[in-house]
């Protein structure tokens, strides 16, 4: 039998399949046909939806979900007892138009859950065949930094005092200082560090790093089931020796493209951002840890008293770093970077 349909695609007007909330998600589905070819019609369908999913061998461990978009449309064909309609031979365009909610999550993906948006087509022939095809399409629900609280454009400081060894035989404190220079950055900027380490102990410190995490928590039934930590971007350097300083200027950490803090408007999936300073002293002393909470935006702050724009700076966010161009079933570069401890 010789093949009918050429072609079955789904095309969005926006070819960088990148939208905001409340934005209008229009494209048209299209049909090449080789012959004359009775169908029954051709269903549209648009999903949004958060999934969560543990599993504990072929089985689900954990599994919840909640739904932000499902539209349904009938692009061709009246109803289910209509009768066929002959399409000719060529090129067939069917319009579709549909208005986004304006609190949809960010698309995310994650090793156990994700928050995935896509369209569906299927064309439906009197054989009883269908032809299906899917397309996804990513939302990003924007973080301005500049509407957020005020206190994120401030420098941020840490202190502590820890000791180490034994009094008795000659212990002593170490002294970390650490500032941030603000608490909200976005992808593409760097978070610059400067911190103070004092070591009056009689004990050296083997190292000290400063490390930025992404700690992702998974919710099922309103209870975490699996949380996931990793570190994005690390600065290392070696030893304070008893009586020493080591002092951190203006140290830098590349902010690398990121979904936002948290997916607002989604009650299954958590995301925090933290930069970590770590303390390790040499023998059996416990590891000293700071942790400096900071929120990741999708607009940076204004510099001085530039004009509010709703454009993107080129270096800011670059979805397609980040994002995938088909619907994925299989995420396999996920398990690439080992958890944190």
């Amino acid at each position: 039998m010789p093949r009918k349909l050429l072609k079955f695609l789904i095309l969005f007007d926006n070819s960088s399949l990148l939208y905001f909330p409340g934005q209008f998600l229009s494209g048209r589905v299209l049909l090449e046909l080789q012959e004359n070819t009775p169908v029954l019609g051709l269903h549209f369908h648009v999903v949004g939806e958060c999934v969560v999913r543990v599993r504990s061998g072929r089985h689900d461990r954990s599994y919840d979900k909640e739904n932000y978009i499902d539209f349904r449309m009938r692009l061709l064909g009246d109803s289910e007892h209509q009768g066929p309609t002959v399409l000719s031979p060529g090129i067939h365009s069917f319009p579709f138009k549909l208005g986004l909610p304006v609190d949809l999550p960010s698309t995310f993906l994650g090793r156990y859950g994700w928050v995935q948006y896509y369209c569906k087509a299927a064309l439906r022939e009197p054989s009883g065949l269908i032809h299906k095809n899917h397309q996804v399409f990513i939302v990003m629900n924007p973080i301005n930094l500049n509407t957020e609280q005020p206190y994120l454009a401030e420098p941020f400081k840490c202190n502590i005092e820890h000791n180490l060894g034994v009094a008795c035989v000659g212990g002593g404190i170490v002294k970390c200082k650490i500032i941030l220079d603000r608490g909200g950055y976005v992808p593409g900027e760097s978070i610059m560090i400067t911190a103070t380490v004092t070591n009056s102990s009689n004990v050296t410190i083997k190292s000290t790093k400063a490390a930025l995490t992404e700690t992702i928590q998974y919710y099922a039934h309103e209870k975490v089931i699996q949380t996931e930590k990793r570190e994005l971007a690390v600065i290392a350097r070696g030893k304070v020796r008893p009586g020493c300083r080591d002092d951190w200027q203006n140290e830098s950490l590349y902010v690398p493209p990121l979904p936002p803090t948290n997916l607002r408007g989604c009650h299954l999936i958590r995301i925090q951002y933290d930069v970590c300073f770590l303390i390790e002293p040499k023998s059996l002393e416990k590891q000293i840890k700071l942790q400096l909470p900071i929120t990741l935006g999708t607009y940076p702050f204004k510099i001085n008293d530039e004009e509010d724009t709703n454009e993107w700076a080129e270096t800011v966010y670059k979805p397609e770093t980040h994002y995938p161009s088909t619907l994925p079933i299989f995420r396999p570069w996920l398990h690439e970077k080992a958890e944190i401890k």
